[in-house]
């Protein structure tokens, strides 16, 4: 598969270098998945107003569904991504293998989430009544079901476009499970 080319700030439209330029200033980069985001004049400022806004869920549990969704999609960018960013919101590398199956028997709410991610994602929204049920019981909220969905719609697009894309994955690359 061709690999697109990653563009430059320079090739980018000025209100994509403005975003560029306040992700370098934020994070230390622009990953390369960002960038070709860029090759759009609207993909980057509205991906980026979707991944920073507000939700009832928390980082930790953000990280667990955007870990399991990648696993579903077999994204090798975006499992290495949140590999590392689920690194720094705390979870062991251990931890971080489960939670990419689909799992987590070190705490029973995100156990909970990681399962009906894993179902939701495996059954393009069709998840099961049971799965459902244990979300619930876990004390999730409908509230953070929308919540849990919508990540998982943002977590889709960007393994779409890795797929179609493949830039370099500029993260250490996550380990095969």
């Amino acid at each position: 598969m061709k690999t697109f080319e990653v563009p430059t700030r320079e090739e980018v439209s000025p209100s994509n270098q403005v975003l560029f330029d306040n992700l370098k200033k934020g994070i230390g980069m622009v990953p390369n998945l960002y960038a070709a985001m860029a090759l759009s004049q609207n993909a980057l400022a509205t991906f980026l107003n979707l991944s920073m806004a507000k939700s009832s869920l928390k980082a930790k549990e953000k990280e667990v569904v955007n870990l399991v969704t990648s696993q579903v999609n077999n994204c090798d960018y975006c499992n290495s991504a949140h590999t590392a960013i689920g690194k720094m919101n705390g979870f062991t590398d251990e931890q971080i293998l489960e939670i990419r199956t689909g799992q987590a028997s070190f705490d029973k709410k995100l156990d909970a989430l990681a399962k009906f991610t894993k179902n939701a994602s495996e059954n393009k929204g069709h998840a099961g009544e049971a799965v459902i049920e244990e979300f619930f019981k876990a004390g999730y909220t409908q509230e953070n079901l929308i919540d849990v969905l919508l990540v998982v719609a943002e977590k889709v697009f960007t393994n779409y476009l890795y797929a179609i894309t493949n830039v370099p994955i500029d993260f250490p690359i996550a380990q095969k499970l």
